[in-house]
């Protein structure tokens, strides 16, 4: 249901802010901006989106296909399994769900979006098969779900790439602060989520994965701080990341032969399901994206921004941060919506400045809530997502205020 208010509240907002403008204002041309927006939403929605990312999805849910018959997704699982075994309770250890939510984070981590959304619709498809409930997200979904919105990116190769664009000194100086805010994002969110869930975090093999990422983490960090410069960081971040990708194709398609498997032929029975899970999230899309435009074009969120900025003036508080508020904003809604805001941050106060640099941190400590969750669980027929808007917002509060934090550490 808070979904449900939520999207009916865009729209109604939307049209009470565009109604002021008009009647207060004498800005004529406010129904028609937004009007407009809905019908350049819609058909981003579909021709951006959805057929884009049904030729993504035939090809890795093909691939995925010969993954699980050849038995490797299984090994995936195995190895995870005593850590999912805790924080995912409701997945049998063996199940191929564990192995598909292994792999999208995993594709997560390494900044790899085009792969990492079709094992994430996997994952899901395969924690549905689960569900008892099939019109209501189960407690593994909503866990899942949640470490999504957290954003885990280990690399945030395209903000560094745009910064490289923008005529950035360093392009990859956001990368640490980024990690860092990405990272206490996402073990927040699975602490939130698991108490919730009344799930027993405090099991010594739980404290052992934790630890373990966070030992792992401080590694890359300090080995791409102390012994490579900017151009070997995006260099050896781009090669490691794709290198891994391939290798997974390519060890998919070895273990398929080794078993003896026909591999094409199972490719194409997986890759059967792309084109029909994209045609499925049309409306989830195409409804969510357009309601986050009528917000975007009413000037709503501007306002909110203006209020935020008023609110901390008043109480004699640093304000150096808001002008990269309409990013941490924008990104619980929209990536490419918050894209545009990072540019317009860097662009406004330069790409060096603490402004620019705090937007680029934003937008790699965090992640998309809304379109995730008419994405995946659209794709699934989820009607009722329970706690998920509440606990995805949380996940992305956590994020921003983690990230400027580490902001003003390290540029403040």
């Amino acid at each position: 249901m808070a979904l449900n208010y939520i999207w009916t509240g865009f729209f109604l907002v939307g049209f009470l802010a565009a109604l002021a403008q008009w009647l207060f204002l004498g800005d004529t041309e406010i129904f028609k901006r937004i009007i407009d927006g809905t019908f350049d939403s819609a058909k981003m929605a579909v021709m951006d989106i959805a057929l884009p990312l049904a030729g993504v999805m035939t090809f890795w849910l093909g691939i995925m296909n010969v993954g699980e018959k050849a038995g490797a997704i299984n090994a995936f699982a195995r190895v995870i399994a005593p850590f999912f075994s805790r924080i995912f309770p409701g997945v049998p250890r063996d199940h191929p769900a564990n192995g598909h939510m292994v792999m999208n984070f995993s594709a997560n981590m390494l900044g790899l979006d085009n792969a990492a959304t079709p094992f994430g619709l996997k994952a899901m498809e395969s924690l549905q098969s689960l569900n008892p409930n099939k019109d209501e997200a189960s407690d593994a979904q909503l866990m899942f779900l949640v470490i999504q919105t957290s954003g885990l990116t280990i690399i945030p190769l395209a903000v560094m790439a745009q910064r490289a664009v923008l005529g950035a000194a360093n392009p990859a100086d956001i990368f640490i602060p980024t990690l860092i805010a990405t990272y206490t994002a996402t073990i927040a969110s699975i602490i939130a989520v698991g108490l919730r869930q009344r799930i027993n975090l405090l099991h010594p093999v739980v404290f052992a994965w934790i630890g373990g990422t966070a030992a792992f983490i401080a590694a890359i960090v300090a080995c791409f701080t102390w012994f490579l410069d900017k151009a070997q960081i995006q260099l050896v971040s781009t090669v490691v990341a794709n290198l891994v990708l391939f290798s997974v194709i390519a060890a998919f398609m070895t273990a398929a032969l080794v078993k003896k498997v026909n591999v094409f032929e199972n490719f194409i029975e997986g890759a059967k399901a792309g084109v029909e899970t994209s045609i499925k999230i049309i409306p989830y899309l195409v409804g969510m994206i357009v309601a986050i435009s009528v917000v975007r074009n009413s000037g709503v969120l501007g306002l909110i921004v203006s209020g935020f900025a008023w609110v901390f003036n008043a109480l004699g508080l640093q304000t150096d941060f808001v002008g990269a508020l309409p990013t941490a904003l924008m990104k619980s809604l929209s990536g490419s919506g918050a894209r545009a805001m990072m540019i317009d941050a860097i662009k406004t106060y330069g790409v060096d400045s603490f402004v620019g640099r705090l937007a680029s941190i934003l937008q790699g400590a965090s992640d998309t809530t809304f379109y995730i969750i008419a994405l995946y669980f659209g794709s699934v027929g989820i009607r009722k997502t329970r706690y998920a808007v509440s606990y995805g917002l949380l996940a992305d509060l956590i994020g921003i205020i983690a990230a400027i934090f580490v902001a003003y550490l390290f540029f403040g």
